[in-house]
């Protein structure tokens, strides 16, 4: 029996979330099903559409990060 494609399955392939397998089904599925092409045109016409967003955190949560990573480390045993 074959696995029903989703909305979220075409997006989880668009983010490069799925398996091997789950991504062969897919593009299996995308091959036969004219609907579910078309849909996936629209969700990759709404991704490309999204703003391209970078996150950049302020130095000092830098700062805090590492000397929590400092205060917390396991000292390694040889």
């Amino acid at each position: 029996m074959r696995k029903n494609i989703t909305s979220f399955d075409l997006i989880r392939n668009l983010y490069k979330e799925t398996t091997l397998t789950e991504k062969k089904a897919i593009g299996s599925a995308l091959a036969t099903d004219v609907e579910l092409s078309e849909e996936n045109g629209a969700i990759w016409d709404g991704y490309r559409q999204l703003p391209k967003v970078l996150f950049n955190p302020a130095p000092s949560t830098l700062q805090n990060i590492l000397a929590y990573s400092a205060v917390t480390a396991v000292e390694q045993i040889h």
